[in-house]
């Protein structure tokens, strides 16, 4: 017989000794957050199930792995550190396949939180990272990033090496780094949000610290509602998730979206740029992203290429200048001609986890040798590009 929680048995059960404070740490957040407990499951099992009436009337199934986290000494290690555990049961049962229990329906949302009594903090992990559970290990953070979650809106978002270890031969995160959120118990509900948005969508780790940081910006109650259906998933007749897996899946659609993104933040940079008085999307094939006029009149045209997440050795980053596909019968197809456009415009996101870009002079980029006209599809990014588009011209 499968055990269940909450009449649900999509979840592995396991009987846990010693956690109540926990459990009711978990039941008080509820209230704090604003929201109403309509149900929830015992002390002695994991995971817990909340069923919760949110502030905006929404009902909500959260089902919650709760670590302890706290703050002990301990011989050769780090005096601030912090610690959280991820254990379930005896140490012969850590090698089983712990996989998380998750909705096929979407409805509940799976959340690895620790619990921080001490400090009065959740750990809220990466569920999509941490599914299987990897029993026996500990999650360390700094008394940093404690005391910046106590001292801000009561949400802190970092970044976190994820390492290579004994059981594991790669990093957990592709990237290296996972993102982590701490925050104080009335934001349960804000990253109960945030994990079914960075789940649904399958949001690697540094898309989630961007979400994470939007998210830090506590939302009105009014606003605190499913959202709505987007246009796209009538007309496609298919979920977001789905549609998110899709082009996950077909490479250049995942390319098209990644540069679409990388503009949208350019966008976003130029407006807040004083130097800049006009800019103009163009969004056409052959042709350039932006037309942007500054302010001493000038009009310049910029391209918007995504940094590689690969840096070279001495840690310089690169970025791939050229086009997407080749022209049939011309060798020189796929490579930029030196003219086509002013300045290009570097997204560091990959790289660097920021909406950040660096800005190079098209004169000042490296030429290809067998086509003295046209640009080096590779170009090496280094202190000598500029920090912003007037700098760059």
């Amino acid at each position: 017989m499968v055990d269940s929680v909450a009449g649900r048995s999509y979840a592995r059960v396991y009987k846990v000794l010693g956690r109540e404070d926990l459990h009711q740490y978990l039941i008080g957040a509820v209230g704090q957050a604003g929201g109403r407990l309509l149900y929830a499951s015992g002390p002695k099992h994991a995971p817990v199930y909340l069923g919760v009436e949110t502030p905006g009337g929404e009902r909500i199934g959260i089902l919650v792995y709760p670590f302890r986290a706290n703050h002990r000494e301990i011989k050769n290690r780090p005096a601030d550190e912090h610690r959280m555990q991820i254990r379930y049961g005896g140490e012969k049962s850590w090698a089983e396949d712990h996989t998380l229990g998750k909705d096929v329906a979407l409805v509940d949302t799976t959340l690895v939180l620790g619990v921080h009594l001490e400090a009065d903090l959740f750990v809220g992990l990466d569920a999509n990272l941490y599914d299987p559970l990897p029993m026996g290990i500990s999650v360390e953070f700094k008394q940093t990033h404690v005391d910046a979650a106590l001292n801000s809106n009561d949400w802190h978002v970092f970044e976190r090496d994820n390492i290579t270890g004994k059981r594991r031969s790669e990093p957990r995160a592709s990237q290296g780094l996972e993102t982590l959120v701490l925050f104080r118990p009335n934001r349960l509900l804000d990253f109960v949000r945030l994990e079914r948005k960075a789940s649904d969508l399958g949001l690697d780790s540094a898309l989630r610290f961007a979400a994470a940081e939007e998210a830090a910006t506590p939302s009105p109650v009014t606003a605190r509602t499913v959202p709505s259906v987007h246009d796209l998933e009538t007309q496609f007749q298919m979920t977001a998730p789905e549609i998110m897996e899709m082009i996950s899946r077909r490479n250049r659609l995942s390319v098209a979206v990644r540069g679409g993104v990388a503009e949208h933040h350019l966008s976003q940079v130029l407006a807040d740029d004083p130097d800049v008085i006009a800019y103009r999307s163009l969004d056409e094939d052959g042709r350039h992203d932006f037309d942007v006029t500054l302010s001493d009149g000038r009009t310049i045209r910029v391209e918007c290429k995504n940094a590689s997440p690969r840096r070279y050795k001495n840690g310089d980053m690169k970025v791939e200048v050229q086009k997407t596909r080749a022209t049939q019968g011309d060798p020189a197809g796929r490579f930029y001609r030196h003219d086509q456009f002013d300045v290009v415009a570097a997204c560091l996101f990959a790289p660097t986890g920021q909406w950040h870009f660096a800005y190079r002079s098209t004169s000042l980029l490296e030429r290809e040798g067998r086509f003295p006209d046209r640009l080096a599809p590779l170009q090496r990014v280094t202190d000598d590009w500029a920090s912003n588009l007037m700098e760059a011209v």
